[in-house]
């Protein structure tokens, strides 16, 4: 039996950075990642403005900007008649005035590299946490398997951040109260020429909508469909899916035939939920396994690393103390971290029902909107507030360990 002063299941975004900064200020922490690397396809990768703040100071800044990726200063919305600037990042105030769009194994491979260089860090790959460790009502610890066998490993402190399906929540009893949405996403990729537009875009029409992200050499496309209607799609064959793109993306025309069958394509379940509560003695739950986020506005990743970042203010001092964490001081995190989701969400749920469920209807068209929000002075300044910085953006406010400074 292995022990540790904190375990965190799931090496994603959240468990990321969490263990970054409680490695920088001296806790030994161990970060059980259940696959071998963080290689897949259509995860969540845009990097907001709030994040890459957090970034600048862990000093990560420049090794971001030195990885592939495409900067995006505008958001846009394309109806069949128009295009509708929705907001314009290049006005927000600071260094970082747009999205960063990065592979998301590229921002955990840096983030993870980070975190090796403090001594107190310990990554264990292919390692599926399955349950908790319980002493009476608290947690203290978990059990996961490898190749090499079961193994248990105790904490003071264990974090679930093990994503929207967590193991760790459910062990721990903890289950997710569903709000509901419209849609479910279809990913695929199809070939990018250099004539192609170079923003990422929002695709509208009556019946349909698409994402579209640039990823320079292909374009990253998600085709919405009706909630739990990808079996009958499935079944109008991949035909269907072809006619589809090439009628709103007319520039792909030429190249939807390489989508030959659905195995080109990803099929992913969209939710929107969270925990009415995010604790109990000895475990805290943050990230997706805490509040699944629509992709609507693409703030998924954000949300979670800025529940790393309060999470490591308040508990990265006493852990490193070798305090003991009260499950109050665990219940401050859900409060200062509830308010920017619960708002997040509910603006999630606004656009899921005044414009992506109208398009997906097949009736009417989606919500007449004006020729440019972006330009429109509350609406506009607030629009690109709220996707660039969030609701309550944090700040890495954690100790550093003398040595590790």
């Amino acid at each position: 039996m292995d022990q540790n002063t904190c375990v965190i299941a799931g090496g994603g975004p959240a468990g990321a950075v969490l263990a970054l900064l409680l490695a920088r200020a001296g806790v030994q922490v161990t970060l059980l990642e259940k696959h071998g690397d963080f290689l897949r396809d259509f995860r969540g990768d845009t990097v907001h403005p709030s994040t890459l703040q957090v970034l600048d100071e862990l000093g990560l800044a420049e090794e971001l900007d030195r990885l592939p990726h495409r900067k995006a200063y505008s958001m846009t919305l394309q109806t069949d008649d128009a295009t509708v600037p929705l907001a314009d990042l290049s006005r927000l105030p600071g260094r970082y005035n747009y999205i960063a769009f990065v592979p998301q194994w590229d921002f955990l491979n840096l983030v993870t590299a980070a975190a090796k260089r403090y001594p107190t860090f310990r990554l264990v790959m292919n390692a599926e946490v399955y349950d908790v460790i319980r002493e009476g009502d608290a947690v203290r610890g978990v059990r996961y398997r490898d190749a090499g066998g079961e193994h248990e490993l105790r904490a003071a402190l264990t974090v679930a951040a093990d994503g929207r399906r967590s193991d760790v929540r459910r062990a721990a009893g903890l289950v997710p109260v569903e709000h509901g949405v419209p849609m479910d996403v279809l990913w695929f990729r199809l070939p990018r020429d250099p004539g192609d537009p170079g923003d990422p875009f929002l695709r509208v029409s009556a019946g349909h909508m698409m994402v579209a992200i640039n990823r320079e050499d292909y374009w990253q496309l998600a085709y919405l469909i009706p909630k739990g209607g990808f079996d009958a799609l499935r079944a109008r064959g991949i035909e269907t899916v072809r006619e589809h793109v090439a009628r709103l993306l007319p520039f792909l025309k030429e190249r939807v035939e390489l989508l030959s069958d659905f195995g080109d394509v990803s099929m992913l379940s969209v939710a929107l939920n969270r925990l009415r509560r995010w604790h109990r003695p000895g475990l805290l739950v943050i990230g997706d396994a805490a509040h699944a986020m629509s992709p609507v506005f693409g703030v998924g990743i954000n949300l979670a690393v800025q529940d790393a970042v309060a999470a490591a203010n308040l508990l990265a001092g006493p852990l490193a103390a070798g305090a003991e964490i009260p499950e109050p001081l665990l219940a401050r995190v859900q409060r200062r971290r509830t308010p920017p989701t619960v708002l997040t969400q509910l603006a999630q749920r606004v656009v899921q029902h005044r414009l992506i469920r109208p398009a997906l209807s097949g009736g009417a068209g989606p919500v007449r909107l004006p020729r440019d929000i972006s330009r429109i002075p509350a609406i506009g300044a607030l629009a690109r507030r709220f996707i660039g910085f969030g609701v309550r953006p944090e700040h890495v406010r954690s100790p550093v360990e003398s040595h590790n400074a």
